[in-house]
């Protein structure tokens, strides 16, 4: 059952169950699924992947059945007993391509993009491998994944909710343009140096773009037919291109929030090996500061509400819709702008 997704999994299944004398055990779905939960709440595992959507959208699927991922579930790679995957990953701080509160520098993001999918080629050419498995999977395949950090940063950069229509649109251009810059760079390193070695038979070497896989139509912000008319000419150097990564240790180093996730809290304890300290959402410490709003009373009031500004009635209507956190903002919204990313 573990080597087939699909269709081949379903017709599988269905002739297991009805082959007598095979072991089996009925679970009520509602029963397991309030264990799954608990289980979720209590520890935050298992982390949760849907294998045929990851198989059918999966630019490796040429090599076999993908079963796993890696530990923060942001890519996934093909493994067998001769090879084990390999993520090569770097993250872009999405805020520091904002111009202005009306304008994004999307051609400097696309600029950045390409250098980075040429320096982690670099890297998996001189890279340390701790068993050959490793070195192989790497070499045969070269994934590559380009993630991001800050992005509800420069949603407040842009003075734009988390939850509004703005948001959204931005956060699928700013993945449009990463895809399409890493597969253009991609391409031009195949053009020199050739695709790498098991690109025949992926969905790439017959004409299949991420947008195609999600039946989903990109914008005209970059030119997807002259592409795709060159990743058919010169193929691709790499299987896998865009991996957004949880970025919780590495968004530190440049202070932004991580990852593109909503901020947990507007205030919070950070622990750190030399003791630890609060810290203010810095968007939320500039607006209060700059509505006379900031002394010790109003620091106290947000440690009592957990980090919330919601309840706070000398907090403007403005600010509450900019500052919601993650407990704050429905579930779809952050479902709709994954989906969006995927596309």
């Amino acid at each position: 059952m573990q080597d087939v997704w699909g269709d081949e999994f379903e017709a599988l299944y269905e002739k297991y169950e009805k082959t007598p004398g095979l072991p089996r055990q009925t679970i009520d779905a509602q029963k397991l699924w309030y264990a799954i939960m608990d289980a979720q709440i209590e520890t935050g595992n298992p982390f949760m992947l849907y294998k045929d959507a990851c198989n059918r959208k999966s630019n490796q699927q040429n090599l076999g059945t993908i079963k796993c991922s890696n530990l923060c579930t942001e890519i996934v790679e093909y493994s067998d007993p001769d090879e084990v995957a390999v993520c090569n990953l770097a993250s872009i701080a999405v805020p520091s391509f904002v111009k202005s509160p009306t304008e994004y520098d999307f051609a400097k993001l696309h600029d950045v993009t390409k250098v980075i999918t040429r320096n982690l080629n670099k890297i998996i050419d001189v890279n340390f491998y701790p068993v050959p498995e490793t070195r192989k999977s790497n070499m045969r395949h070269r994934p590559i994944g380009i993630g991001v950090q800050g992005l509800a940063d420069a949603f407040l950069a842009m003075r734009m909710p988390f939850d509004s229509p703005e948001a959204r649109e931005l956060n699928h251009d700013i993945f449009e343009t990463i895809y399409h810059a890493a597969l253009e760079a991609s391409c031009e390193l195949a053009e020199k140096l050739g695709a790498y070695e098991s690109y025949p038979g992926s969905p790439l070497s017959q004409g299949r773009l991420q947008p195609d896989m999600w039946n989903h139509v990109p914008s005209d912000r970059w030119d997807w037919d002259a592409l795709r008319a060159r990743v058919a000419k010169y193929g691709a150097r790499n299987s896998l291109l865009v991996a957004p990564m949880p970025t919780a240790s590495t968004s530190q180093i440049l202070g932004f929030n991580e990852c593109f996730e909503p901020y947990t809290s507007n205030l919070y304890t950070r622990r750190v090996l030399a003791g630890e300290f609060q810290v203010v959402n810095p968007w939320l410490l500039r607006d209060l500061v700059e509505h006379n709003l900031w002394d010790e009373n109003m620091r106290h009031k947000l440690i009592s509400a957990n980090g919330s500004v919601q309840a706070l009635p000398e907090i403007p209507d403005e600010l509450k819709r900019l500052y919601k956190t993650v407990y704050e903002i429905k579930q779809k919204v952050i479902i709709d702008l994954a989906a969006d990313r995927g596309a």
